[in-house]
């Protein structure tokens, strides 16, 4: 993998060549991610005890409110799938999901970096906490009864539909895990090629294009989780 890459930052790190280069990415923002939201808390907090509480927005974008905008919309997009009342129990996943993806997905854009979900480990392992966690979700919603969802309103047909709806199940995380790598691995190698041969302007546009694709895939990951909360947590089965 090292050598498939060429150089990256993390060979001057001591002793990172003995660890897999996706792991180490993935600590490393996962560390920055909580730096990152450990300052915006304390912006936030300093604001609320504020004369003005915080109440009358800023008139320019500013590091606290950057993160505000990107939590409002997830969060309207989250009641819009899960619903109004169990948004706020789901949308701490769902933004967490959300903020490393998108982060993982934009490292890869720096020169010198790769982006953890380029590996397939790491999208295997993304998916395979969505499926677990939805599927806990719908356990705790239902109880036992959760496993009527996959048995069908019919009795006779139920030994086929639970074929069916676990072999539905299984791909969930399998299908998950390949469009991320794929998307993400496509436009890192667009985005090599491309610099490679034409090293000047060019390649703006495709940093462009690959901001774009980090924000829409780890939108779409997301979306999908939500997706498959909302429909193990329904109470229409």
């Amino acid at each position: 993998m090292h050598e498939q890459h060429g150089f990256t930052w993390l060979s001057l790190i001591p002793g990172a060549e003995h660890m897999p280069q996706h792991v180490l990415m993935a600590l490393i923002i996962a560390t920055l991610l909580l730096i990152t939201t450990a300052i915006a808390r304390f912006q936030l907090m300093q604001v609320v005890r504020s004369p003005g509480g915080g109440l009358i927005p800023e008139p320019k974008l500013t590091y606290r409110n950057f993160f505000e905008v990107i939590a409002e919309s997830l969060f309207k997009l989250t009641e819009n799938v899960i619903g109004h009342h169990d948004a706020p129990i789901y949308f701490p996943i769902i933004g967490t999901l959300f903020v490393f993806i998108f982060f993982s997905n934009l490292i890869g854009l720096v020169p010198g970096f790769l982006p953890p979900t380029d590996n397939l480990n790491t999208t295997l392992a993304l998916g395979s906490f969505v499926f677990v966690y939805y599927n806990f979700a719908g356990f705790r919603a239902h109880g036992l009864a959760y496993l009527k969802h996959f048995l069908g309103p019919v009795l006779w047909l139920a030994p086929l539909l639970l074929i069916i709806e676990v072999a539905s199940h299984v791909f969930r995380p399998i299908s998950l895990a390949l469009r991320l790598r794929g998307n993400i691995n496509g436009d890192h190698v667009v985005l090599s090629v491309f610099s490679s041969l034409v090293p000047y302007l060019l390649p703006v546009v495709f940093y462009g294009l690959g901001v774009f694709v980090a924000f829409v895939q780890a939108f779409v990951f997301c979306l999908m989780t939500m997706v498959y909360i909302s429909l193990s947590t329904s109470h229409d089965h």
